[in-house]
């Protein structure tokens, strides 16, 4: 079976690790790898959770991956788990950011099978031992330097890289957040509708309390002219009683 291109770290050392069908030398513990130019070179195995001693193999060693085995050939160089934790490693690192705060865990890594040569780290925000937690894509030319348990990088936060797998509360997030924005859209264009509305009904009654004025002002005119007319009318006859020709 031929080997994939591209392989991720975890799914490394989940795989129980086997010489043939019936010898096993346990699940993958951890990775056996150069920092300084970021390339795997092998992994250590447990051979069960009360043996002190690890089975370390290279990366050249793998023969093939079938469901969830991983078939080696030749034997493992074995150790103690004490040396092995005094090789530099990456994983787990803190990830710190240009102002000096940690921002993120490495998670994990994808790595090419042939060369062991590591492609992009995934940084998790919290503990990356969390099922189900989010993986941000740390490139390489992110990373400005590295110590034991410490990564360097060029960014202030993790939103500036590329998220790869979200997890379910992030996603509720985001998606809590798209609802907000679309009752935001709704309310703004109701907002914009009634606004309009009220203008017209301004407009309307602007115009309505003209045609009143103009009409009353027709009506007050009439009345001053018909008031003239028997003001006038009451002064004839009044100078035609007085007039003593009459």
């Amino acid at each position: 079976m031929k080997l994939p291109k591209y392989y991720l770290l975890s799914d490394l050392l989940s795989h129980n690790v086997k010489g043939n069908i019936n010898l096993s030398f346990g699940i993958g513990e951890n990775v056996w790898m150069h920092p300084p130019v970021h390339r795997i070179l092998g992994w250590f195995s447990r051979p069960s959770n009360l043996n002190l001693k690890r089975n370390v193999w290279r990366l050249n060693q793998v023969n093939q991956i079938i469901d969830n085995d991983i078939y080696v050939k030749g034997n493992p160089a074995v150790s103690d788990l004490a040396t092995l934790n005094r090789f530099p490693n990456l994983l787990f690192a803190a990830l710190v950011n240009t102002n000096g705060s940690k921002i993120g865990v490495i998670a994990d890594f994808i790595f090419e099978f042939k060369t062991g040569n590591i492609k992009y780290y995934l940084v998790s925000r919290s503990n990356p031992k969390i099922p189900g937690s989010s993986r941000w894509r740390l490139n390489l030319d992110d990373i400005v330097d590295q110590q034991p348990g410490l990564v360097f990088c060029s960014i202030q936060s993790l939103d500036q890289l590329l998220l790869i797998k979200s997890s379910f509360k992030n996603q509720f997030l985001q998606k809590g957040k798209k609802l907000f924005n679309k009752v935001d859209n709704i309310k703004n264009v109701a907002a914009n509708k009634l606004e309009d509305w009220l203008e017209e009904e301004d407009y309307s009654y602007s115009n309505i309390n003209s045609e009143i004025d103009d009409l009353e002002g027709s009506t007050l005119k009439e009345d001053k002219q018909f008031s003239s007319d028997n003001i006038n009318l009451r002064s004839s006859n009044i100078n035609k009683g007085d007039d003593p020709w009459i």
